[in-house]
């Protein structure tokens, strides 16, 4: 590799990581007030304040499932540049718009177009994934990782902050000046000498599937996405709940479950590029195997402790799990995808996650409304397990052939 392909990649790796840990702050930074801002778009009662809450929260991630491929696919045509510039500049738009709604019926339109022009975060793993050599594919997938959850761990901070100190309206014109921010370094910074693969014909998802060298791995790869965010966000909608049962409904139970609700993500940010820089030396797919094998055993255990404390060591502990997981998936779709098919895949990938964010909750607040709460963290030990099973099945015996 020649010195200036090398200054390249690792200047898009940094100019990227602090793109996508911008992202995440965008992405999460309305979790505290969003519901209170609904609120005063109008007269709600409790129900229709929690359908619309639920409603505008979710309709990124629904929107984002269906529209990620359609941008992976132009990525894979046009180049990943190309697509993160619209994705970044038509985000800072719309999140501008949603400071300026009357109504929330505007608010959730915005939402939705936020979810349609989400392509920043998925392209960016694509550019870097594609630039990077495949000795340093798990360390640098890693970092944006980290850099991504750091964003998600910062962001609820953020937005409660700013919104106290300013309005939620001034909230989203911050956000929204970041993200051009975004815009502008991946226009300055950014470098990506694309050539489009003019013998390979990539317009029909057949196409690319005949591509892979082994579709059912990728597959494989891409359930075990759904199955990870799921198994991880099944626990968000009871986690404040749970700490109040433990603390028996005295004390500050809120700061104590927010700070809970962090650990997994700062174990991951801790954890996340030196697990890839491993799994580079020893198997990827050996750390997503330890990641699986912790997880059953944390999430287990969780479903009988006794008090706080023991609650939040094995949050931290199952962050470390994450780590294991997500960005390895990654790395393996990147050490086994084309190089012209792999804005595509990641697009699928983005899917996935999406499909598990919106799955995982759903998950978790049906099962702990029919039993209790212990029985959510069993449930998602074996929804991992099962999870072990098909990796096993669709990944590992192909990786022998």
């Amino acid at each position: 590799m020649n010195k200036t392909h090398e200054l390249n990649w690792h200047r898009n790796l940094i100019i990227l990581a602090i793109g996508v840990f911008i992202g995440g702050i965008a992405f999460s930074e309305v979790v505290p007030f969003l519901s209170l801002y609904i609120d005063t778009l109008g007269e709600f009662n409790h129900q229709q304040l929690n359908f619309w809450s639920g409603l505008v929260f979710s309709g990124t991630f629904i929107v984002g499932a269906f529209i990620s491929p359609l941008w992976g696919k132009l990525a894979d045509k046009r180049g990943r540049k190309t697509i993160i510039l619209i994705s970044s500049a038509s985000m800072s738009v719309v999140m501008t718009g949603m400071g300026l709604v009357t109504n929330v019926v505007q608010l959730f339109l915005l939402r939705m177009l936020q979810g349609f022009f989400a392509g920043y975060i998925s392209n960016s793993n694509a550019l870097v994934a594609t630039q990077v050599p495949d000795k340093e594919s798990g360390k640098a997938l890693g970092t944006m990782t980290a850099a991504f959850t750091a964003g998600q761990l910062l962001g609820p901070f953020v937005g409660g902050a700013m919104s106290s100190a300013f309005s939620y309206r001034v909230t989203f014109f911050l956000t929204g000046a970041l993200l051009l921010c975004c815009f502008i370094f991946s226009l300055l910074f950014v470098q990506e000498e694309f050539h489009p693969v003019a013998s390979q014909k990539m317009d029909k998802t057949s196409d690319v599937i005949k591509s892979l060298r082994s579709p059912q791995l990728i597959f494989g790869l891409l359930l075990t996405t759904v199955i990870i965010q799921a198994a991880t966000n099944s626990i968000n909608p009871i986690v404040s709940l749970y700490v109040r049962q433990l603390m028996h409904g005295r004390g500050n139970y809120v700061f104590i479950a927010g700070v809970i609700a962090a650990l997994p993500g700062i174990a991951t940010f801790l954890a996340a590029a030196r697990l890839g820089a491993w799994g580079d030396k020893i198997g990827t797919h050996k750390i997503i195997l330890l990641g699986m094998y912790s997880a059953i055993v944390f999430f287990a255990l969780t479903a009988f402790v006794q008090n706080n404390w023991q609650l939040g060591i094995l949050r931290f502990l199952v962050g470390f799990s994450d780590a294991c997981l997500f960005p390895q998936v990654q790395t393996m779709l990147t050490k086994n995808t084309p190089s012209y098919a792999t804005g595509r895949i990641f697009s699928w990938n983005q899917s996935a996650m999406y499909i598990g964010n919106i799955c995982g909750p759903l998950i978790g607040s049906t099962i702990s409304g029919l039993t209790n709460y212990n029985y959510v963290f069993l449930a998602t030990a074996a929804l991992v397990v099962l999870n072990l099973v098909l990796f096993h099945v669709n990944v590992l015996k192909n990786m022998q052939r």
